[in-house]
């Protein structure tokens, strides 16, 4: 069973992220992008190499202005000024040619990654789905994208070009001065970055603390802002907001405890940076006074550690961020590698649809190994003709749907359309095959005609109209201020029930399959406008082949054969009125939701004549349903 990904991993962050990011910076096919790496990779070496420049000009500059006589002196000066201001042009240039360069090689792969992501969330099973937190899942993409800018940034063009310098001013301190103060500036940098990365590494957990109550913070909104209208109805924003401060209660608590560290590394940082200057400044003017070194050697170490202790200062942040985009690009990735509990056969062939018959052969399914939902289910759907499946709530009928668009596999038994098991043709062919109007229907945010062109991606206006005609809505859209530019809300709430209902059927028509899937369609609408619909209804399943799940019997009294499912288990078949003259299951449904029809008409008759009292009529319904 596919498990919801988790945010975070757990322990310290690796490097895998960055492992399987490198196919995407070297991609293949793309000789441009391959070359635009190298010229970066080519700009960030000898921008390093320019800056190494600086501190043995400056010594060099110091020498020549204590010579003389000083006519000589200033003239050698000025010329290695200028070397020095051509160092730092070139240093400048070289950085921002680097960041130029390889900037369309790092948003390419931000947007291949994010995009293959969001690719595969899709493709995941519908347990998955049911099983994620939206608002939590939307911000693993959004910050691992975002890790992977901070990867690029930080780790190729800042810890890489630093741990280049501390080589080469190491090899300048040796040459131009001697070993102990290489020794000691090495001694200095280790002890700083082995301070920055144990206090770093104990300030994740507070991250991650952050990140996760971000998350829940985040998800709860999200959840809340999409049901508003049960908020309202139960009076409960005050219980809302309480859920949404203690998430950020607890990023409050993470956010105090990260600040705190932060601070114990800064200071530590500068104890260890000024201890470490202090030694080597001082082991370097005691040279000089032994005659070792000059004023120009002293003024090149303080420019050498002048030079390492800009990097160096960053190094904590750098690597907390480092370590925060392995963190969350390794969210992304794992997301990314989610396996797929459906997939295609590897020999899998597009459905050919003939007639479009459908047969479930002994299918046995469960959610969950301890429940099982059908138990040997076996029944046909003739091409063109129209079967419906009746039950109580939790039968199983819904689930037959599922299984049909292979959201589930099968435990065992077989599905198959037209003679093909469904399991061996492609999951996009089958489900091109197959027109549903679901029982909760959910649209875009977005216009009317966007709702119901999603059933055909690329539907003319005549042919979005038509079907809007079709399911009798049309009236009602050009009756909107903006007609079909008018937008529907979040999850289509600006629209009734009723309307959305009609939007799903409309795009359903526009789609055009050779298989319908009615699924409780008309559960949203009145018995006035279902009694519409069902016409309209009736002509889009004229010779198609059409599966019904139905709750309101009245709906199906027409269908070819109907099943009724109880427990997983088909317990009675047949025409309607084979099954009202058998006298089961089915007959007393019929009766039950027969006698409700009634006593609901007349309690509106009483409503409307005088001569019938409303608390009579009210009781008529409950001696009823004894």
């Amino acid at each position: 069973m596919a498990r919801v990904l988790l945010e975070e991993g757990s322990g310290a962050p690796s490097i895998r992220p960055l492992m399987m990011l490198l196919p995407y910076l070297w991609p293949k096919g793309q000789a441009g992008l391959r070359l635009r790496v190298v010229l970066s990779l080519t700009s960030m070496v000898l921008a390093i190499l320019a800056t190494a420049t600086f501190p043995v000009v400056m010594g060099w500059v110091t020498n020549a202005l204590a010579k003389s006589p000083a006519e000589v002196a200033l003239a050698s000066a000025l010329g290695l000024i200028g070397a020095y201001v051509l160092a730092r042009i070139l240093m400048q240039a070289f950085a921002q040619l680097r960041d130029g360069v390889f900037a369309r090689v790092q948003y390419h792969a931000m947007r291949e990654v994010g995009v293959a992501t969001f690719a595969h969330v899709h493709t995941l099973s519908l347990r998955f789905h049911l099983e994620r937190k939206t608002g939590g899942l939307s911000r693993v993409i959004e910050r691992g994208t975002k890790g992977i800018d901070t990867m690029l940034s930080l780790a190729i063009f800042n810890v890489f070009p630093t741990l280049f310098q501390l080589i080469l001013f190491g090899a300048i301190m040796i040459v131009k001065l001697d070993v102990w103060i290489a020794l000691a500036t090495g001694l200095m940098v280790a002890a700083y970055v082995w301070f920055t990365f144990a206090i770093t590494r104990w300030r994740i957990q507070f991250r991650r603390d952050m990140n996760q109550s971000d998350q829940d913070a985040n998800t709860k909104a999200v959840d809340s802002l999409l049901n508003y209208e049960t908020v309202k109805y139960f009076n409960n924003e005050a219980h809302e907001t309480r859920r949404f401060d203690k998430s950020m209660e607890k990023y409050s608590r993470a956010s105090i405890q990260s600040q705190i560290s932060l601070s114990i590394l800064n200071t530590g940082q500068a104890v260890i940076v000024a201890a470490g200057m202090g030694a080597v400044m001082a082991m370097t003017a005691l040279g000089i006074k032994e005659g070792r070194f000059n004023v120009g050697d002293f003024v090149m170490a303080n420019a050498i550690l002048m030079q390492l202790y800009m990097p160096l200062n960053l190094l904590g942040m750098v690597y907390r961020e480092i370590t925060q985009a392995l963190v969350d690009m390794d969210a992304m990735f794992r997301l990314l590698y989610q396996p797929q509990e459906v997939e295609d056969a590897p020999d899998a062939r597009p459905l050919q649809v003939t007639g479009g018959e459908i047969r479930f052969d002994n299918v046995v399914f469960s959610y969950e190994p301890q429940r099982v939902v059908l138990k040997g289910v076996s029944f046909t759907v003739p091409a063109g003709k129209t079967v419906a499946v009746v039950g109580p709530s939790g039968a199983g009928k819904s689930t037959l749907s599922r299984i049909l668009y292979r959201f589930y596999d099968i435990k065992s038994g077989a599905v198959t359309i037209d003679g093909q098991d469904i399991r061996s043709v492609t999951q996009e062919s089958l489900r091109a095959a197959i027109g549903i109007v679901p029982q909760d229907t959910v649209l875009f945010n977005d216009t009317v005609r966007y709702n119901i062109a999603y059933g055909r991606i690329g539907a003319n206006e005549a042919e979005i109209k038509d079907a809007a005609r079709m399911a009798q809505i049309d009236r009602f859209i050009r009756e909107l201020p903006m007609g079909y530019d008018a937008m529907v809300g979040e999850r289509g709430l600006k629209l009734s029930g009723g309307e959305k209902q009609r939007v799903a059927i409309a795009r359903t028509i526009l789609k055009n399959p050779p298989i319908l899937l009615l699924d409780e369609a008309t559960s949203a609408l009145d018995t006035g406008t279902e009694r519409e619909i069902q016409g309209a209804l009736g002509a889009v399943s004229k010779n198609r082949t059409t599966l019904v799940i139905a709750h309101r019997l009245s709906t199906v009294v027409d269908a070819d054969e109907i099943l009724v499912l109880d427990h997983g288990e088909i317990i009675e078949r047949g025409r309607h009125s084979e099954l009202i003259a058998q006298g089961g299951h089915y007959a007393a449904m019929w009766n039950k939701q027969k006698e409700a029809a009634e006593a609901r008409e007349k309690l509106k008759a009483a409503e409307t004549d005088p001569d019938v009292g409303p608390d009579v009529a009210r009781a008529e319904p409950a001696s009823a349903a004894e």
